[in-house]
């Protein structure tokens, strides 16, 4: 019996860490970018329906634990760009477009390989520079509320010691009951908890297209799906990488006209559901994505009270608990903008003008530091093989030297496993 629950409750603990731990960046990207109460709220469950429908069909049909989940790093991008000229609408249609791209990706693999081969210092600094505006806020929050974020922050703390996994969802357990017990806690009752849905007719311009569908669809694919499918190969996986953005893409498409931003494999939670804790069998941890897809739907139809929540609260507390949700991704990305000495100076234009916030001809800063940063690079790999002396090719007896000589017999050389010892499905 052990055996058969144990996928089962470690995709239920999936969903409630994956929910917990960002509805709050979710809900405060959807404000950003122009949505009413009602309008966050219905994106929120949308969200959550259409992750779990996708994770129930990529677990039964290949039989594989690939988790779904909202974009974080998208709703943070939205924080940082802001409401878009023309307002919701146009958000909407940024919205459909950038989950018709990741179908594309899906459709056409060169895409996908582009997508990927984005310099890494140039897409970690991106994500820092589009992640630094939130992570921000616990201090901002310790200064201008600090009876309300002083023990959110102290109760985050403890469990990033002790429990890590349940640091967030700790935390935000302790901002409702400091909520509750404030003044702003009397008029939770006098908002709707009823879960809703408010289809928005998109609206399309050059700037937003540009400007949050391209980004959306960038930070979507480098901090969600690539990572995504590196942790399942990590654990032995091989999977099938075209199909699920096919399915992710589809379904970013088929929530963004009721608010959904994006729907992606998810990244920070998916080693909870592949992971041997998941279930001692590999071949059974797919039932743990299924639940997971199963939990994170039903819910979903909290959506309503999450988002009184949020409405009642004041928002830089709201704003301190989606921060200390992905401090982790921060770090994360710093670290990958800043590994190759070659590229940080790019990386650091990259993330100044990311972080600036800046708006020019009504694109918003995730796309000009994509820009400036590749530009960097383009000029100093130049000017560095401009001043490369030609190479001085010294003079060697033919017959001395060995022919044929395979690389990977050169001593302190790892040869890579072969593909056939990963676990394989048909795509």
């Amino acid at each position: 019996m052990a055996g058969r629950t144990q996928p089962v409750l470690a995709g239920a603990v999936t969903a409630l860490v994956g929910f917990a731990s960002s509805f709050t960046v979710v809900l405060a990207g959807l404000r950003a970018a122009g949505a009413s109460a009602e309008q966050a709220a219905s994106g929120l469950l949308a969200l959550c329906v259409a992750s779990g429908l996708a994770a129930a069909w990529l677990g039964l049909r290949y039989r594989l634990p690939m988790s779904v989940a909202w974009s974080t790093p998208g709703a943070a991008l939205l924080v940082a760009t802001g409401p878009m000229p023309g307002g919701w609408p146009v958000a909407v249609g940024a919205f459909l477009v950038s989950g018709l791209l990741i179908v594309a990706a899906g459709l056409v693999p060169p895409l996908g390989r582009a997508v990927a081969a984005i310099p890494k210092p140039v897409a970690g600094a991106m994500l820092a520079g589009v992640l630094l505006p939130l992570c921000t806020a616990p201090v901002r929050a310790l200064v201008e509320v600090p009876r309300l974020a002083g023990p959110v922050v102290v109760a985050w703390l403890l469990l990033h010691r002790y429990a890590r996994r349940w640091a967030v969802p700790g935390a935000l357990v302790v901002a409702v009951l400091a909520i509750a017990s404030s003044s702003t806690g009397g008029r939770l009752g006098a908002v709707g908890l009823r879960p809703v849905v408010e289809l928005t007719a998109p609206a399309w311009s050059v700037s937003a297209l540009v400007g949050l569908a391209l980004p959306l669809f960038l930070v979507t694919m480098a901090a969600q799906n690539v990572p995504g499918t590196a942790v399942l190969v990590g654990y032995g996986y091989r999977p099938p990488f075209n199909a699920a953005l096919r399915a992710t893409g589809l379904a970013s498409m088929l929530a963004a006209p009721a608010g959904g931003h994006a729907v992606n494999l998810a990244a920070i939670t998916a080693a909870l559901a592949a992971g041997p804790d998941a279930h001692p069998d590999p071949d059974r941890r797919w039932i743990a994505s299924v639940t997971a897809g199963a939990g994170l739907a039903l819910l979903g139809l909290g959506a309503g009270a999450a988002t009184a929540l949020v409405a009642v609260a004041p928002p830089v507390l709201i704003e301190a608990v989606a921060g200390l949700a992905l401090l982790g991704a921060l770090a994360t990305a710093l670290a990958s903008a800043l590994a190759e000495p070659a590229g940080r100076e790019a990386a650091v234009v990259t993330f100044v003008v990311t972080a600036s916030g800046v708006t020019l001809v009504g694109i918003g800063g995730a796309f000009w530091g994509l820009v400036a940063g590749c530009l960097m690079l383009l000029l100093f790999r130049r000017r560095t093989a401009a001043s490369r002396p030609d190479p001085v090719v010294p003079r060697t007896d033919p017959a001395a030297a060995e022919p044929d000589m395979d690389p990977r017999s050169e001593p302190g050389t790892v040869a890579e496993p072969p593909l056939s010892d990963l676990r394989t499905r048909s795509s």
